[in-house]
């Protein structure tokens, strides 16, 4: 790895360390302002629905400038959102504006790599990219919720400053040659070549089982993290301090399997580790056995690992068949859409199981199964599909 893939690692660690130390400054202000408690959860809703309503358009914008300045001018709308929110907008919008920004950065800090790096390195790359955010989530989690619970509006602060910083890194990453520019900039055309790009990648068979795991992947993962909270109140008489400490061993984990995955998984061979995910989903069927601290804690760190080790590879292979197919910024734009209507599909799922007041073991259960099953038929569709091509 040379120097311009350690800066663009650098920029995507400090701009994820400033995203989620913000939820919890966010999160602070709404408490300041005496804000309805379902405001909390609904911060999330309005950071999520600009990947979506902006996927047609995020992946052209990432394809026709070099993705340094891309990635640039997203932090930038970061800024201008969290400044918005420390001089005093409705944190609510404030967070959604910020949400444009990831929503624009995210297919850019992935594109890039399969432009500067060539095929071989991918796996590698994506393993430390995963590795880098992951400890950022963890680290911005620890730093937000220390410094908001003491003034949120020093963490706003700090939180402005790091996404400046982050701004500086990316004015140096080195420019690439621009990839399947648009020849059309009409938000009509856009929406026609997302349409084709998402048509595309479906109708491609890797790129239709590693876009069916991920989507699958981040949904499941945004809902465990709901779960494992719900869960440690129940079977752990954990406060919600304590239960957040357990979701960090997820994260933890999910570090390590990336690290794992790029160490010793090939591009080639990406589609190899999806028994890693029927594995993870019966795992999760299994804390309904436990009933102490240290084992549940063990228990969600091979969660986590089995979760990096198996989703690294497939990140790596949509990306690639992304790039030959549609451009990298295109995929990243289709990924985002997926991914983040299955967050919202899963975890609009677990709140009906909550207001239908389902056990909290019976709703382990089922998320274990459910994770478990989608992932043997995804393998088991594949390997169909493969076979008479043999």
């Amino acid at each position: 790895m040379n120097s311009g893939f350690y800066l663009i690692l650098a920029a995507q660690f400090v701009s994820a360390l400033a995203d989620n130390a913000l939820l919890f400054a966010a999160i602070a202000l709404l408490q300041e302002m005496s804000a309805p408690s379902w405001h909390t959860p609904l911060l999330q809703e309005f950071f999520i629905i600009s990947y979506i309503v902006l996927a047609p358009f995020v992946g052209s914008f990432a394809d026709a400038l070099p993705k340094g300045r891309v990635m640039f001018i997203s932090n930038a709308i970061k800024f201008v959102g969290s400044m918005a929110m420390l001089l005093g907008m409705q944190p609510l919008y404030a967070y959604g504006i910020v949400g444009i920004g990831a929503a624009a950065y995210s297919p850019a800090k992935y594109g890039i790599l399969t432009e500067y790096l060539p095929p071989h390195m991918l796996v590698k790359a994506n393993g430390w990219m995963e590795g880098s955010t992951v400890m950022a989530i963890i680290l911005g989690a620890i730093l937000g919720g220390k410094l908001a619970s003491i003034d949120p509006h020093l963490c706003m602060m700090l939180i402005i400053g790091l996404y400046m910083v982050a701004a500086g890194f990316n004015f140096y990453i080195p420019k690439v040659p621009i990839d399947h520019k648009l020849p059309k900039k009409n938000p009509l055309y856009m929406l026609s070549d997302f349409w084709h790009s998402f048509k595309v990648l479906w109708n491609d068979p890797m790129g239709q089982v590693s876009l069916a795991v991920t989507t699958l992947f981040w949904g499941a993962g945004a809902t465990l993290r709901l779960v494992v909270l719900a869960w440690a109140a129940y079977a752990l008489n954990f406060g919600l301090d304590h239960s957040t400490q357990l979701t960090a061993t997820v994260a933890v984990g999910i570090a390590v399997g990336s690290v794992l995955a790029a160490r010793y998984v090939k591009l080639e061979d990406s589609i190899k580790v999806l028994p890693a995910g029927i594995v993870m989903g019966l795992l999760v069927m299994g804390m309904v056995l436990v009933h102490s601290w240290q084992i549940a804690s063990v228990l969600l760190f091979l969660i986590g690992v089995l979760s990096g080790y198996f989703v690294v590879p497939l990140n790596a292979l949509l990306q690639h068949r992304g790039h030959i197919l549609i451009g990298a910024g295109h995929s990243i734009a289709v990924q985002n859409f997926n991914e983040n209507l299955g967050i919202l599909l899963l975890i609009g799922a677990y709140t009906l199981m909550v207001k239908a007041d389902l056990p909290v073991n019976l709703i382990v259960l089922t998320f274990g199964l459910f994770v478990s099953l989608s992932m043997s038929v995804i393998y088991r569709l594949y390997c169909t599909q493969k076979a008479p091509n043999q």
